[in-house]
């Protein structure tokens, strides 16, 4: 294959409207939940993924697996989860069979705060997607997102 191969130009453009749309996306949510509850994306994003531990077999994430969840590396999440736990919004606590493991939960004003910004996000995602749907390139992926997980 060459550089001017055509399957690998439809592949980058394709990457770059994906990549575009993801933009418009995380963008309009960040402005909404920042101006409505004063949480950034990755913040609300990190209390969505933990507040769906659950104390079963696996129930709780170390944190490699949170960053993973977030899209984070560790370190940034280290310092995610530490800003939000300065706020009263997480709690960490040692693993109790594993004392290496440090567990972190959402606090009650945590769940509290993602209840609220909940429909805020979801709104938000629905506005962006609606407008994303408007643009021809960008349009077969809002299906795409928009088939993902839909009810039977």
């Amino acid at each position: 294959m060459t550089a001017t191969d055509p399957a690998l130009t439809a592949l980058a453009q394709g990457w770059c409207a994906l990549s575009l749309l993801h933009g418009r996306i995380e963008a309009r949510i960040e402005r909404a939940l920042q101006s409505g509850h004063g949480l950034s994306v990755r913040e609300y994003s990190l209390l969505d993924v933990l507040s769906r531990q659950h104390d079963g077999e696996g129930g709780h994430l170390q944190m490699k697996q949170v960053a993973d969840a977030v899209v984070l590396s560790q370190s940034a999440t280290t310092r995610l989860v530490t800003r939000l736990e300065d706020r009263g919004l997480l709690s960490r606590y040692l693993c109790p069979t594993d004392r290496r493991g440090i567990y972190t939960d959402v606090s009650q004003a945590g769940l509290a705060l993602l209840a609220e910004a909940r429909p805020t996000n979801d709104a938000a995602l629905r506005e962006a997607l609606d407008e994303a749907v408007k643009n021809p390139e960008l349009a077969p992926l809002v299906r795409a997102v928009e088939s993902l997980n839909a009810p039977a």
